[in-house]
């Protein structure tokens, strides 16, 4: 039976070989290890996404500690280096022989004699050192190169940021990847209050706060149970979902008995909430290429006592008007960088390329201007990313606009009124007729929204 760190470990190796998504490779182990006390669990999970969230820092202290150059240490000993040194760096919890000791035992087990002295040596010698004892990138002469590696970011990224950003927020939205973002729930007033929701999450030991800028969002931090398990989830009251993400679906805001296209719908969180907005009444066709998503958000809506969704196999550009109408609102949720995710997703940071930004963004122009097609006449299109990027985001927009005349429209173009649902700090962040959210202005992932309306009369 394997222990907590030697299941890390794993999980870390194939994330670095094989590019896997950590969510999806953490599911999957703690399913197949139904042994793992609550305890165990929270542990794996914060080895394996603090090593990815702090993957750079830690190995600039490799670099640091090893006469062998860092491109010559096989992947294995990599990642065994970086979850020791984070549990020395970063769990004070955790004493450092027991940091030590147990990621020797780990090399025992995986590595030959060599490697287990040298895996010991360097952690050793880290253990060893006093926190004024370590060179650092010279903040004046290198200021991107420091913030780089004291944040645990790519330097791409960094040097990307300042053509846009001042240095000291540069700072901020670098530190801010790094927090740990809380767990966000959507959830549906007719089914639940939120003074019941509130209690139920405060009974278990969980800091509970209400949305930033929605009424039917709830933060929770603490949370230790098995989510698909929990009894507000099960019975449908709540769907995990960012407070950034929910604003997608006010932008559509689609009204009861309407005609929906949601384009590139993933596991469909925002389509049922599209759903719930239009109170369970018209018709939504969701599209994705991937037929295993289709069936998660078919499950997710028998879950949330969902009926009116059509789910769609397809590449959206393969798709034709004919085939399949014309729609009152039409969302892309397109396929991004995910930059304003990486709170939540840290392995981003290490497996995006420099130019992927732009090359992504060839990519949603071409779902976009075919997205278009399906938008009836004074009917509306919503385009949407989770990432920072001007490239992906307002660049895209304006091209779009450029080409095709449309207008913007806030809140689904019905008079531009801010939905009931929404607090008034909202306005906050809509600006020149999109938004845009950063996760350190507005402690929500970093989304862009915009919705334009088809003239009536011409295309």
């Amino acid at each position: 039976m394997m222990t907590p760190r030697a299941l890390a470990y794993h999980v870390l190796l194939h994330i670095e070989q094989k590019n896997v998504h950590p969510d999806k490779l953490l599911r999957a182990l703690l399913k197949n290890h139904p042994y793992l006390s609550p305890a165990d669990r929270a542990l794996i999970t914060e080895l394996v996404y603090g090593t990815l969230r702090w993957q750079g820092r830690l190995d600039w202290h490799v670099q640091k500690l090893s006469r062998v150059s860092f491109e010559k240490i096989k992947p294995e000993v990599r990642v065994l280096l970086r979850l020791g040194l984070y549990q020395l760096f970063f769990l004070n919890r955790i004493p450092d022989h027991a940091a030590v000791n147990e990621t020797v035992r780990i090399a025992r087990a995986t590595q030959p004699r060599y490697i287990v002295s040298f895996v010991n040596g360097i952690l050793r010698e880290a253990a060893r050192r006093g926190p004024d004892e370590w060179e650092w990138p010279d903040p004046e002469r290198e200021p991107g190169k420091f913030i780089a590696v004291t944040t645990s970011h790519p330097l791409w990224f960094v040097e990307k940021l300042a053509k846009k950003f001042p240095y000291d927020e540069i700072v901020e939205i670098c530190e801010a990847n790094n927090r740990v973002a809380p767990l966000v729930f959507r959830f549906h007033p007719e089914k639940v209050s939120l003074e019941t929701l509130s209690d139920w999450f405060r009974e278990r030991s969980c800091s509970v706060e209400e949305g930033r800028y929605l009424r039917n969002a709830l933060r929770v931090k603490g949370l230790r149970e098995d989510l698909s398990q929990m009894e507000p989830f099960v019975k449908g009251w709540i769907q995990v979902q960012d407070e950034a993400s929910q604003l997608v679906g006010y932008m559509v805001y689609p009204l009861a008995g309407e005609r929906v296209l949601d384009l590139c719908c993933g596991h469909g969180v925002k389509t049922t909430q599209l759903a719930f907005l239009m109170e369970g009444k018209g018709e939504i066709v969701a599209v994705d290429s991937a037929a295993w998503k289709l069936e998660s958000l078919e499950e997710n809506a028998r879950r949330l006592g969902v009926s009116i969704i059509t789910p769609l196999v397809s590449d959206v550009r393969s798709l034709s008007a004919d085939e399949i109408g014309l729609f009152d609102r039409v969302l892309l949720d397109a396929p991004c960088t995910g930059w304003g995710t990486v709170r939540r997703n840290p392995d981003i940071k290490w497996k995006t390329h420099p130019r992927d930004p732009w090359r992504i963004s060839r990519l949603q122009w071409d779902l976009l201007s075919h997205a278009s097609l399906f938008v009836q006449p004074g009917g509306t299109l919503t385009y949407a990313t989770c990432s920072i990027f001007d490239e992906e985001n307002l660049e895209v927009a304006v091209k779009f606009e450029k080409s095709f005349g449309w207008s913007r429209k806030i809140w689904g173009g019905n008079k531009g009124i801010r939905p009931g649902d929404l607090l008034p700090e909202v306005d906050e962040i809509v600006r020149d007729g999109y938004i845009q959210t950063f996760p350190h202005r507005h402690d929500v992932d970093g989304f862009f929204v915009i919705t334009w309306e088809r003239p009536k009369g011409k295309r």
